[in-house]
């Protein structure tokens, strides 16, 4: 898993052409062929929702539940508006487009500049940065599990169970909550004398 920083270090060390793959990928969570594909028409720009429906060459997607609507936040629009090209989400630098294999040969190249980057850090690993911070933000498996546009939870659960805070830690904490929300300790009396002990 890459860190923030260097999230931002990939982004700041990719030509300008390229940046949106991060975008798309780090904050929207969308694959490769996925990005490649994604054009203008497909981002609604007034209300922010990314609606995936293709991979690259018009390939279908990877399960029927990878087609869907990805909300994301104006400013995250409008940095993909600001480099986006005529028709493509990512242009390239003749601005008609890429493939996916266009945008991993530059993605490798970008990588080796990045300091302590995880080996073999890929574009899909930027899904897993966007699975983590959806989890960190304490969203639960369903709405994860649709962002993220699993057939299942049982997929989201299998790659990302270990993300979600330990449950014990987490009970402990909701059942103490409610322990300290009591005005009197238990088995004490309300005028403040204590209660008859067994003899």
């Amino acid at each position: 898993m890459a860190t923030t920083a260097q999230v931002w270090a990939l982004y700041d060390a990719l030509p300008r052409a390229y940046r949106n793959m991060l975008l798309l990928g780090a904050f929207a969570g969308l694959r490769p062929g996925e990005i490649a594909a994604l054009k203008r028409s497909d981002v609604d720009w007034t209300s922010p929702s990314i609606e995936v429906r293709t991979q690259h060459d018009d390939a279908e997607l990877k399960t029927e539940a990878s087609a869907g609507v990805v909300p994301i936040p104006a400013d995250l629009a409008k940095m993909l508006e600001a480099d986006a090209g005529e028709t493509f989400i990512v242009p390239g630098v003749f601005g008609r487009g890429v493939t996916a294999w266009h945008l991993n040969d530059v993605w490798a190249t970008t990588r080796a500049t990045i300091r302590a980057l995880p080996e073999g850090f890929r574009i899909q690993d930027l899904r897993h940065y966007f699975a983590s911070l959806l989890i960190a933000a304490g969203l639960d498996i369903k709405v994860v599990q649709t962002r993220m546009r699993h057939a299942s939870p049982v997929i989201t659960l299998r790659t990302y169970a270990h993300l979600w805070p330990d449950t014990d830690d987490t009970s402990r904490a909701a059942v103490a909550d409610v322990l300290s929300a009591r005005k009197s300790p238990p088995g004490a009396d309300p005028e403040g004398s204590s209660s008859d002990s067994a003899d």
